[in-house]
């Protein structure tokens, strides 16, 4: 049975990320999407070291109509914090804020995110015909009579990058190119093989600019991140990796309220993170960004502070995303390479959590100047159109 609640200090408690694990990922072709969660569950619960009787805070989205209830009772766990906010890919992000504060404020001691998805098992067995569908009621009723899907509405944020500030295509594709040589070394990539800029420009239209390639992968999968209060981490496994400070922001859902289609809402959430957690983007080590598309990637560094305004594609062509670059971005390969089975901000918190405690294995680890191991690391999730943004920033030690 869990112990005495642990007691906030000066009324705020440090909070880690005290447990990380992936399920089965790439081509998962029996599991449910509720057995990847409980797969995923059970060894981030392992990881931590900590016992499942100590998690008294639930964190889960997308799966079920009474999302995180369901997925709770399969668990078999009884919370007493639950967080269900759905804003797309972002979703974990904005969840693991929410969670990070209600810790600090004592409301809850050991919060578990979770999620699985068969997204690709289930379109190949015919159980669905798409991935995601969001309707035609309320804002949406004045696009979706006129096509504007939402890869469509990505294309249209990248052209008009394209036209404001010079960005290529050339430039764009680079960003798949090393999501692929990222992805290389990581056994859990669901494809390795690597590309080149021309290979992804001549690969099959999708909405222009997109080509195939430069949309991410459908795979199935699920992950989980375990976090905790300070009280529990000399209990724990592993060294714990620390919340140093968060940021959310919502932006639009019609593209005629967005106000200018090259600045995504990463660039409040960016802000207030960094503001949060006293530091400046010079201070990363690492950086996991959702990468549905690569123009996300190319506009999140820019608004993040990574490089200025119309930046973003002379900074990203260069070499420097890669895992021994500049600055070492989705390092496992990212949405367009390695996993992307619909909502995919939790894979960001669970890889930035491996590098940091240096997890990724001999091939993959980023290491600073003389071997040592990366001290912070970013994580920024994306969600719908760039309608939503949350950014962590973590450390170690």
């Amino acid at each position: 049975m869990p112990g005495p609640t642990p007691e906030p200090r000066n009324g705020r408690r440090r909070v880690a990320v005290v447990g990380v694990a992936l399920s089965d990922c790439g081509r998962v072709d029996g599991p449910t999407p509720y057995a990847l969660h409980a797969q995923a569950a059970r060894r981030a619960l392992a990881d931590s070291g900590l016992d499942r009787s100590l998690v008294d805070g639930f964190a889960s989205a997308g799966l079920g109509i009474l999302a995180p209830v369901e997925v709770a009772e399969y668990l078999g766990l009884r919370p007493t914090w639950v967080d269900s906010t759905s804003v797309g890919g972002s979703a974990w992000e904005v969840m693991a804020a929410h969670a990070a504060d209600a810790i600090a404020a004592g409301h809850a001691n050991a919060v578990l995110l979770v999620y699985g998805s068969t997204a690709r098992a289930d379109i190949k067995a015919r159980r669905r015909t798409s991935n995601l569908s969001f309707g035609a009621r309320g804002p949406l009723q004045f696009e979706v009579p006129y096509g504007h899907t939402l890869i469509s509405k990505y294309a249209m944020a990248a052209r008009r990058h394209m036209h404001e500030y010079g960005t290529t295509l050339e430039q764009l594709a680079s960003v798949a190119v090393q999501a692929r040589a990222n992805a290389a070394t990581n056994p859990d990539a669901m494809f390795r093989t690597p590309l080149t800029v021309d290979e992804v420009l001549s690969s099959e239209m999708i909405a222009d600019p997109f080509t195939k390639l430069h949309c991410c992968i459908r795979s199935d999968g699920g992950c989980a991140v375990l976090l905790a209060a300070e009280d529990y981490v000399p209990d724990t496994a592993k060294s714990p990796v620390w919340i140093l400070g968060t940021g959310t922001s919502v932006s639009h859902t019609t593209m005629s309220e967005w106000e200018d289609f090259t600045v995504s809402p990463a660039a409040v959430s960016g802000r207030l993170a960094f503001e949060r957690a006293g530091l400046t983007p010079a201070d990363v080590d690492l950086a996991e960004i959702y990468d549905a598309f690569t123009y996300m990637t190319l506009v999140t560094l820019e608004d993040l502070g990574f490089c200025a305004k119309g930046e973003g594609g002379a900074f990203v062509e260069k070499g420097r995303l890669l895992r021994d670059g500049e600055l070492p971005v989705n390092t496992d390969g990212g949405g367009l390479s390695a996993c992307h089975p619909g909502m995919r901000g939790l894979f960001l918190l669970v890889e930035a959590v491996r590098q940091l405690r240096g997890e990724a294995g001999p091939t993959r680890q980023v290491t600073k100047r003389g071997g040592r191991l990366p001290e912070v690391a970013l994580a920024s999730g994306t969600g719908g159109w760039f309608c939503s943004s949350g950014t962590v920033i973590l450390g170690r030690g």
